[in-house]
């Protein structure tokens, strides 16, 4: 046994036998976050060899201290270990993802005159109605839109509402009731309010009938134009409640609000798939998959665990139940933590009206697995593959990725990406701005530029990955070396290589592909036949690429656009900054734009406006 492993034991010994939570740190980051009926047993079993799984023996040799957080129970503990995953992202704990989001309708019924609000993230609150999720083909925004415009309900922001003096456009189209000037009373918009939700409630042939008969009335007014716009509004809102009759589901009780999850342990993987049932319809799915390497408990507990995860941070709407694929005897702990978190969810164990539809839940996560796997789509197996590549003893989680632009010398910049388990991770995403060089374009000196300001930051990933060939490797690695730093580093690079035609075995031709660079291999490696691999590489490169670009337009045009302000009578140093900061698209846009427009965009008088039209045309 190491020694440092020796003392941490000695000190895990001295634990108390309570419940409570783990933290274990390298270089004072935690990278582990673990919860224990008894932590005294648990953490010392991390230090026994006996007791080492692959799993907890790379996990032990990156531990160098640990802390602990006493908990009055095991519920308390498991409550805490979420609230320290969701806070710190430790490295080796699982995190589920999901693999989609659905849009909500928000209400928010504390205000005078509420809007309907297209929402991705839920913001809970007594006050506010939320309605979903909607699937991809319920055409959501356009029915948001068609609602708010036929019932007249208001679609500014609570700001814009509140400076108002004079009813907008949409008021003289009577597609709003004007409650920023209360042209209508509180009661009237609360009726026109309540019609609009039963859109999204169980009875929406009520305000269908309320529209065709505005419809009819429009029609015998010879209001043509009108009663055309209903028409098409119905045609809209029709398909919208048709689409969702269609997947109504017989749950033999009512309408139901609910929730299914169920899991298919493979080989390999573990695939949990959640059903989303609202007032008895199937509004979507989500799936989740991490691998069976990484369990540090036994599955059951792990999907209990994780379960709790996803409610204890999820952004969406709660259904009213919860019936989940394991036996009664493991559900209690997430009755505790519901009831400790008040989170109105109540657990309904399986009886045999939903046996069949559970039946399709646990398909569904058996074939997603099954397709995701045959056709090499698992993230799981790309990182495999770069581990058995780059010779590393354990599989890759977090990779980076940087790329430089420039142009003529002029505003060069430089971007770094971060995947995690092989998708992005936006909040490390990085900008550099790199100095412009009296020798114009140079790749090597702006590269070592830029991973010099990167190692200062520390927190590095397990493999960095360049977009070049050998000469960028050799100079990534020439760099890391005399920062003392040993991290893998690979290249992704497109290049010709010869190929015999089939049919004509004399004929070679030359084609482009996608090769990894791999310091101390004489050859690169081609990636056409590592598609996993390939898909993460490539996207990472791309998204480098993209952020790059963004930045360096960005800058270019500013830095054109200052020097193209500079001089201009009328325009001063105060009114030239005000307009950098407004300016988000090409220069180019400014020709031939509109006074108006101008002054929308760069939010600057009539006076500037004409100014800018004059000195860019």
């Amino acid at each position: 046994m190491k020694e440092s492993n020796k003392k941490l034991l000695d000190k895990a010994k001295d634990l108390p036998h309570s419940p409570g939570c783990y933290l274990m740190r390298q270089n004072g980051r935690v990278i582990y976050v673990g919860k224990a009926k008894d932590l005294k047993s648990r953490v010392s079993s991390y230090f026994l060899e006996s007791a080492k799984t692959p799993k907890t023996e790379i996990l032990v040799s990156r531990i160098d201290e640990f802390e602990f957080v006493l908990a009055k129970s095991e519920t308390e503990a498991l409550i805490l270990e979420n609230t320290l995953i969701k806070k710190l992202k430790p490295k080796y704990n699982i995190r589920l993802r999901d693999d989609k989001s659905y849009p909500y309708v928000q209400v928010d019924l504390s205000k005078d005159f509420p809007r309907l609000e297209y929402v991705r993230k839920v913001k809970r609150s007594k006050e506010k109605k939320i309605f979903g999720p909607f699937v991809h083909g319920s055409n959501i925004s356009e029915v948001l839109r068609v609602i708010t415009k036929l019932f007249g309900l208001r679609d500014c922001s609570d700001r814009e509402m509140n400076c108002r003096k004079e009813p907008c456009l949409l008021y003289q189209m009577k597609q709003c009731l004007a409650p920023c000037v209360y042209k209508v009373t509180k009661e009237e918009y609360q009726l026109n309010l309540e019609l609009a939700l039963s859109f999204f409630r169980s009875s929406p042939e009520i305000a269908l009938n309320f529209l065709k008969d505005k419809m009819e009335q429009f029609s015998n007014n010879e209001e043509f134009e009108q009663a055309i716009i209903y028409r098409d509004s119905i045609a809209i809102l029709e398909e919208f409640v048709t689409f969702f009759a269609n997947r109504a589901l017989d749950l033999k009780e009512g309408k139901e609000s609910l929730d299914l999850i169920s899991y298919y342990q493979g080989e390999r993987e573990i695939d949990i798939a959640l059903y989303i049932v609202r007032n008895g319809i199937l509004y979507g799915h989500k799936n989740f998959n991490f691998l069976r390497f990484d369990l540090d408990e036994d599955v059951k507990k792990e999907v209990i665990s994780f379960v709790i995860q996803y409610y204890f941070r999820s952004s969406e709407s709660f259904p009213n139940s919860l019936v989940i694929d394991l036996p009664k005897e493991l559900t209690g702990k997430i009755e505790e933590v519901f009831k400790e978190e008040k989170i109105p969810i109540k657990l309904s164990h399986l009886v045999p009206k939903y046996d069949s539809l559970m039946r399709l839940v646990w398909e569904n996560a058996k074939e997603h697995q099954r397709v995701r796997l045959s056709n090499e789509d698992s993230v799981y197996v790309g990182l495999k593959q770069l581990q058995e590549i780059l010779k590393l003893k354990q599989r890759p989680q977090v990779l980076e990725c940087f790329d430089v632009a420039v142009f003529q010398g002029s505003s060069p910049t430089a971007s770094q990406v971060v995947f995690e388990d092989g998708v992005a991770k936006k909040d490390s995403y990085r900008y550099y701005h790199l100095k412009e060089r009296p020798e114009g374009n140079n790749d090597f000196a702006m590269m070592e530029e830029m991973i010099s300001r990167r190692l200062k930051h520390g927190d590095y990933p397990d493999v960095f990955i360049v977009d070049g060939g050998k000469g960028q490797v050799s100079s990534f690695l020439k760099i890391l070396s005399e920062n003392d730093v040993e991290i893998p580093v690979v290249g992704i690079a497109k290049e010709k290589v010869k190929r015999t035609l089939s049919s004509f075995k004399d004929k070679n031709i030359e084609k482009s592909e996608e090769r990894l660079v791999v310091p101390g291999r004489g050859n690169s490696i081609s990636l056409s036949k590592k598609i996993a691999l390939f898909r993460i590489l490539t996207s990472m490169r791309d998204e480098a690429h993209r952020f790059c670009r963004k930045l360096h337009h960005k800058k270019e045009n500013t830095r054109v656009i200052s020097s193209s302000l500079d001089g201009i009578p009328g325009i001063g140093p105060k009114l030239k900054i005000k307009i950098l900061s407004q300016l988000t698209f090409p220069l180019s846009e400014l020709k031939g734009m509109p006074v108006y427009q101008i002054m929308e965009k760069l939010k600057v008088s009539i006076r500037v406006a004409k100014i800018l039209k004059k000195t860019f045309d």
